[in-house]
């Protein structure tokens, strides 16, 4: 699967969306489902899901869809 639709995957999975959910415009509590505590269930999904480690202040940047996508390039994710 392309790193850029596991990363959707992981958005719908961990914020338990339906499987054809847009994603890629999704910001932090935009939706009632991405609260604090998905927001830690959806940092350790991205870890396991990209084989990175998400430090603090990479953890807090996430807070959108393509924030999240920015965090990973920096880890080394190659989207293109």
């Amino acid at each position: 699967m392309p790193p850029l639709d596991r990363l959707r995957e992981v958005f719908r999975a961990s914020l338990e969306l339906p499987a054809d959910a847009d994603v890629d415009d999704l910001e932090y509590r935009g939706i009632e489902k991405w609260d604090s505590l998905a927001h830690m269930a959806l940092v350790a999904a991205l870890e396991q899901a990209f084989d990175v480690m998400i430090d603090t202040e990479d953890v807090l940047a996430i807070s959108s869809f393509t924030a999240a996508r920015k965090v990973l390039e920096r880890q080394g994710v190659d989207f293109d």
